[in-house]
């Protein structure tokens, strides 16, 4: 099976509603770093390098160099980085629902997103 950026790329997008997600990242990062949402900045810093990764031309090992070993490293970014970043988004989520709906002084802590 070949695989290539592209079949990468349509992986990603089909992980777990990423694109429904994309605008709650720039929304995150953006509180982020205006200091309103409290994360530590590797959280966010290593996910976004990851899917920078992926998206560049530049590799560690090259498809073409190293045909199927070249797309195992993509892959394995691929699989570390996309949970931990709609893993970070979901906590953002709660975390911004909590802000708005927020009546009184209760907290949530430790949720469980279920589907």
């Amino acid at each position: 099976m070949k695989y290539s950026k592209l079949s990468l790329a349509k992986e990603a997008i089909n992980h777990k509603g990423f694109v429904k997600k994309i605008p709650d990242i720039f929304r995150m990062v953006r509180m982020w770093r205006k200091g309103e949402y409290p994360m530590r900045s590797i959280d966010i810093i290593l996910p976004l390098l990851g899917v920078l990764y992926i998206i560049s031309p530049i590799d560690i090992l090259p498809e073409v160099a190293v045909p199927v070993i070249g797309v195992l490293d993509d892959l394995a970014v691929l699989s570390l980085t996309i949970p931990k970043l709609i893993k970070e988004v979901d906590k953002f989520l709660l975390w911004e629902a909590e802000r708005k709906y927020n009546t009184d002084n209760t907290k949530v802590i430790n949720a469980e997103i279920i589907n």
